[in-house]
C-alpha cells in the first residue's frame, strides 16, 4: 500500500453511503470503482461524482466486475440487501479483503440487532478465501462529502478476525479523515451494529443527523 494505492471497489456504491467514502478516497488518488447490479446505474453515478470532483478517474461497472478487479472491496448495500448481495458476490471477492459497512437496523424503529454480527455472517458465507471486515457502520453519511482532505469528527471501530486486514482497513479510513480502532473479532462487529441503533436514536431526540462515536484514552503513536 505504500508503493502503490490499491483499488477500492464500492460494492453497492449508488445509495447514500457509498458516493460519499467514493469521494474521501478519490480525492487522494484511490483508484475507485463504483459498484451496482446494473452497470448503467454505476457508471451513472461514477460521471456524476466524476464532474463534482474534476476527475476522470472514477469508474462504474457491474458488482462482480468491479470485486474482480479491485484490492479492496467495500460493501455499502442496505441491510436488507446483505444476503442476496454476499451470496452473489462469493466467487468474486475470493483472495481479497472485504469491508462489510452493513448495520442490520431499521432507522424507522431502531434497535440492537441479534447475533451473529452482518460480517460474520458474510464470513461464513464467503469461507477463509475472503478476509471480511466491519467498518464504517456508525459514520453518519451526512458528513462523508463535506471537507474533503480533512480530518473528520468521528472515529471508526474495526473488528476482523484477521488483525493485518483490519490494519489495512485502518490506514483507509485514517486517509480518508478518520481515526480508526482495531475492535475485536468479527462477533464484536454485532456491537458496533447496536451503536449505530443508539447513534440513530440519539439524533432524532436531540434533531441532528451527524451523532458519532469518539475514541479516548487510546495513543496509537
Amino acid at each position: 500500500m505504500a508503493d502503490k494505492l490499491p483499488t477500492i471497489a464500492i460494492l453497492g456504491g449508488t445509495g447514500k453511503e457509498g458516493p460519499g467514502l467514493a469521494m474521501r478516497w478519490a480525492v487522494l488518488g484511490y483508484p475507485i470503482l463504483i459498484g451496482s447490479r446494473q452497470t448503467e446505474k454505476a457508471q451513472e453515478t461514477a460521471s456524476k461524482l466524476n464532474e463534482q470532483l474534476g476527475l476522470t478517474s472514477i469508474q462504474g461497472m457491474q458488482n462482480n466486475n468491479a470485486a474482480q478487479h479491485a484490492d479492496i472491496s467495500v460493501l455499502t448495500v442496505v441491510f436488507s440487501a446483505h444476503e442476496s448481495a454476499v451470496l452473489s458476490l462469493k466467487e468474486a471477492l475470493q483472495g481479497k479483503i472485504l469491508v462489510d459497512t452493513t448495520a442490520r437496523v431499521d432507522f424507522r424503529d431502531p434497535k440492537p440487532p441479534k447475533h451473529p454480527a452482518a460480517a460474520r455472517h458474510a464470513q461464513n458465507v464467503l469461507g477463509p478465501g475472503v478476509k471480511v471486515v466491519a467498518a464504517f457502520q456508525t459514520v453518519p453519511f451526512h458528513i462523508l462529502r463535506k471537507n474533503l482532505g480533512e480530518q473528520l469528527d468521528t472515529d471508526v471501530l474495526v473488528c476482523s478476525d484477521d488483525l493485518e486486514a483490519a490494519k489495512m482497513v485502518m490506514k483507509l479510513s485514517e486517509a480518508a479523515g478518520m481515526p480508526a480502532y482495531y475492535a475485536g473479532n468479527l462477533d464484536n462487529a454485532v456491537v458496533v451494529e447496536g451503536l449505530t441503533a443508539i447513534m440513530i436514536s440519539m439524533n432524532s431526540h436531540y434533531k441532528v443527523k451527524t451523532a458519532s462515536i469518539g475514541i479516548h484514552g487510546i495513543n496509537q503513536e
